[in-house]
């Protein structure tokens, strides 16, 4: 089959969760189907619209250049632009299968322009994307607010404060002066100049973006409503992802909970030359991945018991990373950076005990499947899927989120019993593996094609025709596993 995954960014330049599991993911079903990206780039350098053929890996991508160059906010997720350049993607690539991993800076017209041209549509759930235009986290960071109901009021006060609403000003602000020069300069030096970035942001901050209100954030999560009917499966790595859909109008029957797989990690376990816990936080260093919670935990931690290290990039968000530091000043906290995916190994053999202390609604946590696979338990925050992959008192440790004062009793835990660490070792569960996961993902496949093809021929309707196959697949799936009633997980 045809098979085009789309996600919002992609690699080499994004290296987050989604984008590494996509990857994976479509690098393996490559060897059974022909497999295409299809991803968005913001590159001041080059037009709003441009699309570029490029490879990655020996993946066929597509890049569309989205430059956030809106006037409104509706085309943020509808634009008539965007739409004509996938049109002509789709035309040319003629998928089987769309598998949608995020829509952000791409449409949510996606999945109804692919079913128009004969694809079906599967849809991996990363995050809430789908609900919340600033991110997809559903945290409205500058109030410290998880928004466990959608206001669509705040939800407008937060977007006007994301750097989605920056990058639209900043296109404003290019017009016709020479800024997205200035803009792709700063970019490009991000990693050694994380103050122009700033100064960038401020300026764009500053400047004056599109009217937004509660009734613009109310029609966006109407036309979501759009996207529930025309994607056929909608697959989530949690069951808490997975029953947050269905409350917020997914029908249950589409939804199916199957974790994500991760490639097997090559480890070699170093002890503590020092005999202090060492502790990990991996990951984005932004707020709502609560590495300012473990922060102030240390503080009620004997400085000389303990090592912590926060691998993650301090110039993707500079102003938090720097008020981290400020946090850290004097406590046995080290910013370690970034690493390469190829030194994952290496970077958990070297730790005790991961920290995930998201203060947002986590989907699967890759690191901690990761750590797990690295024999590393997990002390992790009672926040969306994490407590499904997290056995409080079993293989790691639960506290609630935001409480910096309770994951401290829990690391203070560990520090005065070390062999309680090593039970939890001993209780780690299996982590499904990265092949496991695309041969499951082949099988969703065949059996939307099956179904298209059973639909059509029962309906009189050509078998590519797949825009008027009904229910036919998810129903199937629904039958085999139970959905009716309750979200099942594999």
């Amino acid at each position: 089959m045809r098979v085009l995954h789309a996600i919002h960014d992609f690699l080499p330049r994004h290296r987050a969760g989604s984008e590494i599991y996509a990857f994976e993911l479509a690098r393996r079903l490559a060897g059974r189907h022909h497999v295409w990206v299809l991803c968005a780039e913001s590159d001041p350098g080059r037009a709003h619209g441009t699309v570029t053929w490029r490879a990655y890996d020996g993946l066929p991508v597509v890049e569309l250049v989205n430059n956030w160059t809106f006037t409104t906010f509706e085309e943020t997720y509808r634009s008539p632009l965007v739409n004509d350049r996938l049109r002509h993607v789709l035309a040319a690539i003629r998928p089987d299968i769309v598998h949608v991993h995020n829509l952000l800076n791409l449409s949510m017209d996606l999945p109804a322009l692919a079913r128009a041209q004969g694809a079906a549509v599967v849809a991996t759930l990363h995050d809430y994307t789908l609900v919340c235009p600033s991110g997809g986290q559903r945290v409205h960071a500058s109030e410290s607010h998880v928004c466990v109901e959608i206001d669509t009021a705040r939800c407008a006060r937060c977007f006007a404060e994301s750097p989605f609403h920056a990058a639209m000003a900043v296109t404003r602000l290019a017009r016709p002066a020479g800024l997205a020069i200035a803009s792709a300069v700063a970019r490009r030096v991000r990693g050694v100049a994380p103050r122009l970035v700033g100064a960038m942001h401020d300026l764009a901050r500053r400047a004056p973006g599109p009217p937004l209100g509660a009734a613009d954030l109310d029609r966006r999560l109407a036309y979501a409503s759009r996207v529930y009917e025309q994607v056929d499966l909608f697959v989530a790595p949690s069951a808490a992802l997975g029953r947050e859909y269905a409350r917020l109008g997914v029908a249950p029957e589409k939804i199916r909970v199957s974790d994500n797989g991760l490639p097997r990690l090559a480890v070699t376990r170093r002890a503590s030359s020092d005999g202090r816990l060492r502790v990990g936080f991996v990951g984005t260093l932004v707020w709502h991945k609560g590495a300012h919670v473990l922060i102030e935990a240390v503080r009620g931690l004997p400085a000389d018991r303990i090592d912590v290290r926060l691998h993650g990039d301090p110039s993707a968000f500079p102003s938090y990373a720097t008020r981290l530091r400020a946090a850290a000043a004097g406590l046995p906290v080290r910013f370690m950076g970034p690493f390469e995916p190829d030194r994952a190994g290496e970077v958990y053999g070297d730790l005790d005990v991961l920290v995930v202390p998201s203060v947002w609604p986590e989907n699967s946590p890759m690191v901690i499947h990761e750590a797990y696979m690295a024999g590393v338990p997990v002390v992790g925050a009672r926040q969306g899927g994490i407590p499904e992959l997290v056995a409080d008192g079993v293989n790691g440790l639960l506290y609630d989120a935001f409480s910096a004062p309770a994951l401290s009793a829990a690391l203070a835990s560990l520090v005065t019993d070390p062999g309680r660490l090593a039970r939890f070792r001993g209780a780690l569960p299996a982590v499904k593996t990265a092949d496991e996961d695309a041969a499951w993902w082949h099988d969703r496949y065949v059996e939307m094609e099956q179904s298209a093809e059973g639909a059509a021929r029962g309906e009189g309707v050509p078998a590519s025709d797949r825009a008027r196959r009904g229910a036919g697949g998810p129903a199937d799936l629904r039958n085999d596993h139970g959905m009716a009633t309750e979200i099942a997980t594999e």
